[in-house]
């Protein structure tokens, strides 16, 4: 396998110079290589991009990785924020006035705080704080006051939009994900309504996981919920010390494991091998659940080949979202790499004997 310095390196270089990543700071959701185009500018993979950079600075040095995450901490803060809904709206256009979908999604708003978030910790801007507070507050104020949280409120109305039978559309366990920033929140500002909000999260999050896979009857389906859940083995991470966490922890990586493994020959998503192993390594570190080191060592192998190397400069050292039927399909995807250039340096870092297993770095 080749170093996760070089693999960092490239999986770099692609956010900040293959055009993911607009002048005006804001990253698209992904790039289509059979298109050759972008698709549109998204407020949530934005956040991800500027996390992910902060992360890519510390492990490179490189500096113009923390301009880049600075230009897309200024986008959020100064340009998506929709100060008289006070929301982030799900993609952003000129106005957002030709954006396809009029939302605004709990989730996104979690990982823009946690974005803003990464950016205060490694620059001590105080305006990247303030804009993760908004967000923060505006979970607390939109989506809160509904039980369940729902996943997406309609706008300009803000109300919740009806469920359906898709796990990015009804309430479930992969929120506890975005509720980390109401974590983080309280320990940034000291502000005990974050943490309140967190416990609440956690405990329909326990309740919900034991029955969120497979959930759904088709095999990719069931690939597409296991990157979700996933979502709640990170989130569940900073209360891995109390009993029933730690057994949820173990259990779900057991199952989310053997899910993988049967289906990834027909279809797998490379952030599903990424995020399985990080939750591996954290949960691990943080003395939780004793690391398979076996099952993590051959996730990092096949996380690894999902990074693409090719002469396009649009396309290099991104990471490919999955592979269908023995065929890359044609995304090059932020989130891929973003989660599978971390977790390849986590997983260096600890064959290394230097893992830093901070959950709130987890991208």
């Amino acid at each position: 396998m080749l170093t996760t310095s070089f693999i960092a390196a490239r999986a770099g270089v692609w956010f900040t110079r293959s055009g993911i990543q607009t002048p005006e700071g804001g990253v698209a959701r992904y790039y289509l290589c059979d298109q050759d185009r972008n698709a549109r500018v998204s407020t949530e993979i934005t956040g991800y991009a500027a996390a992910s950079l902060v992360f890519l600075h510390r492990v490179t040095g490189e500096a113009e990785f923390l301009e880049a995450a600075e230009r897309a901490g200024r986008f959020l803060c100064r340009q998506a924020w929709d100060p008289g809904l006070e929301v982030f709206p799900f993609e952003w256009a000129a106005g957002c006035s030709d954006a396809p979908e009029k939302h605004a999604y709990f989730f996104d708003s979690g990982i823009i705080a946690r974005g803003l978030l990464a950016l205060w910790r490694a620059t001590g801007n105080s305006e990247y704080l303030d804009g993760a507070l908004l967000a923060g507050h505006s979970m607390l104020r939109h989506f809160a006051r509904h039980t369940p949280i729902p996943p997406i409120l309609a706008l300009p109305q803000l109300t919740p939009l009806a469920f359906e039978k898709r796990w990015s559309r009804e309430p479930g366990c992969f929120q506890l994900k975005a509720a980390l920033a109401w974590l983080e929140l309280y320990e940034a500002s000291g502000d005990a309504a974050f943490e309140v909000q967190y416990e609440r999260m956690l405990e329909a999050a326990l309740a919900n996981a034991p029955s969120f896979l497979p959930g759904a009857p088709e095999r990719e389906q069931v690939m597409d919920r296991l990157h979700a859940f996933s979502y709640f083995l990170e989130g569940a991470l900073p209360r891995c010390a109390r009993p029933e966490v730690r057994e949820a922890l173990a259990a779900g990586i057991r199952r989310a494991a053997d899910l993988l493994r049967e289906i990834a020959p027909q279809f797998a998503r490379s952030d599903v091998y990424a995020q399985l192993l990080r939750a591996r390594l954290y949960a691990d570190a943080l003395g939780a659940v004793p690391l398979d080191h076996a099952a993590a060592a051959e996730e990092a192998r096949e996380a690894a080949m999902f990074q693409y190397d090719h002469a396009d400069p649009r396309i290099d050292g991104a990471f490919c979202f999955g592979v269908k039927a023995g065929r890359r399909m044609p995304f090059a995807n932020p989130v891929s790499t973003a989660f599978c250039s971390q977790a390849l340096a986590l997983w260096e870092q600890k064959e290394a004997g230097r893992l830093e297993a901070r959950w709130q770095d987890l991208i």
